[in-house]
């Protein structure tokens, strides 16, 4: 499975789609990253004139290329144009070190911790431009193509 039909397959669109590029993926993680544009809808109101993204944002960055693109590919075998995967998330651990603004760029690398009786569980980490730890912690969903 390409890294393009991976993107094409997830359960999201604009303006909930958190995936420019996958740039890796194996059975045991994936990489991706995400530029957050100026004008995301997010930004209005959250800090005013300094807009940040939020939290529950850069974790659903971390979700969709760490977990979600992780977990297309592994049910790859299964997954069809007419049966496409669904995707629940379970649980969440993630600390924040560094904030994100508009107009940054942020890399997620995931590395599986397991994944069995269709639930994967993850470890995933953030990273800005400069290669600094933006945030890290746990994911874990329900993925299924039935």
């Amino acid at each position: 499975m390409k890294k393009y039909e991976i993107i094409a397959l997830l359960p999201y669109s604009p303006p909930f789609l958190f995936v420019d590029k996958l740039t890796k993926v194996s059975e045991n993680g994936a990489e991706g990253f995400y530029i957050f544009k100026e004008d995301e809808y997010f930004y209005q109101g959250h800090f005013k004139d300094n807009p940040v993204t939020p939290g529950v944002i850069l974790t659903e960055v971390m979700a969709q290329i760490g977990l979600v693109c992780l977990g297309i590919y592994l049910l790859k075998d299964q997954i069809s144009e007419v049966e496409k995967p669904k995707i629940a998330l379970t649980s969440n651990e993630v600390d924040f070190f560094l904030p994100v603004f508009p107009g940054e760029k942020v890399k997620v690398i995931s590395e599986k911790i397991y994944f069995r009786f269709n639930k994967l569980k993850c470890k995933v980490q953030m990273f800005n431009a400069k290669n600094e730890l933006v945030s890290r912690g746990t994911i874990a969903g329900m993925l299924t193509s039935e």
